[in-house]
């Protein structure tokens, strides 16, 4: 074997290998690219699951502001509305409950992406915890469902850009 084909051989392996990585970088960024979920979000809860029975089939519709560094998920939500055993009613400006929101989207190739956030909100007379496990939409919009500690209640979400 001389030195000149085995260093041809080995540019060629390198260049090829270097050619295959940014196609696959490309692809990825470009094709594949992470869920859009920067900006201004509306989702609604229905709970289905609950240990106190005036819960039962409440509907809780909330504003959030998300921002996404990298797989990283941050912001804040606001409860605007509440249809429950006491009534229905909105949430204007000081009467809102706020909340801080962390979380993560999970980059599927083969499937969709899920995101999942953690909620904890200021409410009404103490802070709770919600936890959300929602699939990424063709649409943009987000589906899935959320687990609270506020009564142990279950129930499934909705995530969508435009006022319910």
């Amino acid at each position: 074997m001389e030195f000149s084909s085995f260093l041809s051989d080995v540019i060629a392996t390198v260049v090829g290998g270097a050619l295959i990585a940014l196609l696959f970088f490309w692809a990825k960024e470009r094709l594949l690219p992470l869920p859009e979920t920067t900006g201004r979000w509306y989702f609604e809860m229905r709970t289905e699951k609950t240990a106190y029975a005036p819960y039962a089939g409440m509907v809780l519709r909330y504003v959030a502001m998300l921002w996404r560094e990298g797989h990283r998920i941050e912001g804040t939500v606001e409860k605007i509305y509440e249809n429950s055993s006491t009534g229905e009613r909105s949430f204007v400006g000081k009467n809102r409950t706020r909340g801080i929101v962390n979380g993560y989207v999970e980059k599927n190739y083969l499937a969709p992406d899920r995101i999942f956030l953690h909620v904890i909100e200021d409410g009404h007379g103490r802070e709770s915890t919600n936890i959300y496990d929602v699939i990424v939409q063709s649409d943009g919009g987000m589906i899935g469902s959320f687990h609270s500690m506020v009564a142990d209640q279950d129930g499934t979400v909705k995530w969508q850009r435009d006022p319910f």
